[in-house]
């Protein structure tokens, strides 16, 4: 028996969102459903909705949430009703190459899919990045859905299933930042932001905030940039240069995703030190660099996959650093919003005015 309930739905490339009913089936086998209670609005779900991603419309949104399990299918284990989870938009396998190799941030095993939710006409929705949470109810794949201390309030806990992740495991699992390294980050919204508290945490001693937004320099500052820089003003390879006395970051974190900024932050480098791209960039994107700057510089060229995450391990690791106070997820939350706001938050999100709208329920 299905579970009817509100949902916001990208139904055509480039059109408007819309708020309809949507069917959401009792789970299966290693399925569970989950009331949704807080719902982040990414930029990922824009990229959705503008067909950016893929062409599989109609799209049900939202994947950044944290929610309660209201029920479990056969063979569930990991969790059971009433459990307080984040999801996430991978779940190991276990079984794949990558697993079996010691890597499974790296699974992408599409056996973790579930049963499609629908239209009340039968249409299938595609949910976004497998999880579909910008709805009251929403069915995962069990691996999915992450235990975690209840005492996080939903709006805060809900951005570590996406872009916090992304950003602080950019700084910490990809990027290895270790006590006393110097590190720059290049593009200061959630993502970025979540960088610069992850290589704080870790115990960097200088962190550089680059944008071009001085109100986001200002917001950087917040999560531990020790400096900021305002790319319209200077030039962010000198100035990261001048402040590591000439010589470059140890660790330099592009989180905007195109050429030019990725050409800066290879540039931007201290010899033998490490690039991480987080950013997405668009795939017809390309870049030219000289081989014997590849060569002479050295280091490492990294590209950061959902913060080379596990999951399991290091949302509770997350909300563990939130609780303690080290960790500010609520300085992430720029507003509360219902389901009805979403396509006004993503004009906010383009705009620059927000770092994260959160739908609630």
């Amino acid at each position: 028996m299905g579970h009817e309930v509100r949902g916001v739905v990208a139904p055509a490339k480039g059109a408007k969102v819309e708020v309809t009913t949507v069917v959401v089936p009792d789970p299966g086998p290693g399925e569970a459903l989950v009331r949704v209670r807080a719902c982040g609005v990414c930029h990922t779900d824009l990229h959705y909705r503008e067909g950016a991603i893929n062409d599989a419309f109609p799209f049900l949104l939202g994947h950044e949430a944290a929610g309660t399990v209201e029920a479990v299918g056969p063979g569930v284990a990991n969790v059971s009703p009433g459990d307080y989870v984040v999801i996430a938009w991978r779940a190991p396998c276990g079984s794949c190459r990558s697993c079996l190799r010691g890597r499974p941030w790296y699974c992408f095993d599409s056996r973790n899919a579930a049963q499609p939710m629908t239209l009340v006409d039968g249409t299938p929705l595609s949910p976004a990045l497998g999880i579909g949470a910008f709805a009251e109810l929403t069915l995962v794949a069990a691996g999915q859905a992450v235990r975690v201390d209840p005492a996080a309030r939903p709006e805060a806990a809900g951005l570590i299933g996406c872009g916090v992740m992304a950003g602080f495991g950019a700084a910490v699992n990809t990027g290895n930042v270790q006590r006393g390294d110097t590190v720059a980050v290049i593009g200061c919204g959630g993502v970025g932001d979540a960088a610069i508290a992850g290589a704080t945490i870790a115990g960097a001693r200088r962190v550089i905030a680059v944008d071009v937004d001085p109100r986001k320099l200002e917001w950087a500052r917040r999560f531990g940039a020790t400096d900021v820089v305002d790319a319209r003003a200077e030039d962010p390879v000198e100035a990261i240069r001048a402040l590591t006395g000439g010589n470059g970051a140890d660790v330099v974190i592009e989180a905007v995703g195109s050429a030019g900024t990725y050409r800066q932050a290879f540039f931007s480098r201290d010899l033998a030190g490490t690039l991480v791209q987080v950013g997405v960039p668009d795939p017809t994107m390309t870049i030219e660099l000289p081989m014997i700057e590849l060569f002479g510089r050295g280091g490492a060229l990294k590209s950061s996959w959902y913060g080379d995450c596990l999951p399991t391990r290091d949302f509770p690791l997350l909300i563990g650093l939130y609780l303690s106070g080290r960790l500010d997820l609520d300085g992430f939350v720029s507003e509360t919003i219902g389901l009805d706001d979403v396509e006004e938050a993503f004009a906010r999100m383009q705009r620059g005015e927000v770092l994260r709208s959160v739908v609630t329920f």
